[in-house]
């Protein structure tokens, strides 16, 4: 589960990662492969202990092989992968040989170091393998089948669903990966997105980079962009999720971190909050007058700001009053930032209008 625990979470659907769909598509082709037929529905056990059931969409029996498919369930959590066709072949190979996992089309393949996977190999990540490993050998167990086995793992419209995630920029190419921990989805956890960021990290220390960018979204990501000269691994879609970035950078560290955002989410940060959607943090009027105060503001533009009905009107208010609001903000959130950071990196806080003009910067230097 990631760092973020929404208090609504109960009240919302779970879903199955693709790891866990994967994992009941090879447990039905290898129960087909050693008793010559499907189950209607497949359990699995996942890591945790937890057993849910997965009906099977598509199946087929051949010589020596099957494969079934699942369509993924998210649950609630907004995720690309939702409803995507995951198909699992499973095929006999000869005594000896071990299982070896393959991947298909719509599964992409590791091209850059720094993910925990070799280069050349399929994005079938670790713990999804053991998960099949290990469901697999249940039955291996109990029916004496064969574990020499290739499992080849596809995804219907994988390639184009890709495109929608960080994988390119990862250096998966050519399709999604097979991903998950405990097999579950938490509903608006956005576990992928946190998985991402972190595997964005890992790639940028193992090419050596000393300086990586989160940012809050497309617009102040291209600001950076132009900022800052360096390559695109180096670029962070944090997302609404700086909390997560900061704190696996702190176990993690690259020497420089700069943070890029618009300048209402970044005032939440600046107020101690380290996830940043609006479902879980509001913008505060009062907190952001008394840092106008703290600027020069008199008596009525702070009480002016601290009746500001949304973030870009109280940005349209200060920069009305040449009142340097954006900076005292940037300061405030490169605190709480070095905070989390506890000084394993270093940290600068840049904030940016809607139009992806800077409106406030706290720098490496004290800028």
């Amino acid at each position: 589960m990631s760092d973020i625990e929404p208090d609504d979470d109960r009240r919302l659907k779970y879903g199955w990662t693709t790891g866990a769909c994967a994992t009941a598509a090879a447990k039905a082709a290898y129960m087909a492969l050693v008793g010559g037929r499907f189950p209607d529905a497949v359990e699995i056990h996942l890591p945790k202990g937890q057993k849910p059931t997965f009906v099977l969409e598509r199946v087929d029996l051949g010589d020596g092989c099957a494969s079934a498919s699942v369509v993924k369930d998210a649950g609630d959590d907004p995720d690309v992968t939702h409803g995507a066709l995951i198909e699992c072949c499973v095929r006999r190979l000869s005594a000896g040989d071990g299982i070896k996992f393959k991947g298909g089309a719509g599964v992409g393949k590791v091209t850059k170091a720094g993910l925990p996977l070799a280069v050349g190999e399929p994005a079938i990540n670790p713990a999804p393998r053991k998960m099949i490993i290990d469901n697999l050998t249940e039955i291996h167990v109990a029916e004496d089948g064969p574990l020499d086995l290739e499992i080849t793992i596809s995804v219907e419209d994988g390639e184009k669903l890709a495109k929608k995630t960080w994988n390119e920029r990862l250096g998966i190419i050519g399709g999604l990966s097979i991903l998950g921990t405990t097999g579950i989805v938490v509903p608006y956890s956005c576990s992928a997105w946190i998985h991402s960021i972190h595997r964005g990290i890992d790639v940028a220390k193992a090419a050596g980079l000393d300086h990586v960018v989160g940012s809050t979204g497309s617009t102040t990501e291209k600001a950076a962009m132009d900022l800052y000269d360096l390559p695109l691994i180096a670029f962070l879609d944090m997302g609404d999720f700086v909390g997560g970035l900061m704190k696996y950078l702190r176990t993690h560290p690259v020497a420089r971190l700069t943070i890029a955002g618009g300048f209402g989410k970044i005032s939440k940060l600046a107020a101690g909050h380290l996830d940043l959607h609006s479902k879980r943090s509001q913008v505060d009027p009062t907190f952001l007058a008394t840092l106008a105060a703290q600027v020069g503001a008199d008596d009525d533009l702070v009480s002016e700001i601290s009746a500001g009905g949304s973030a870009g009107a109280i940005l349209q208010i200060a920069q009305s009053n040449d009142l340097a609001l954006g900076d005292a903000v940037a300061i405030a959130a490169q605190h709480e930032a070095e905070k989390i950071a506890e000084g394993a990196f270093a940290v600068e806080v840049i904030l940016y209008d809607r139009l992806g003009k800077q409106v406030g910067r706290a720098g490496f230097d004290g800028s």
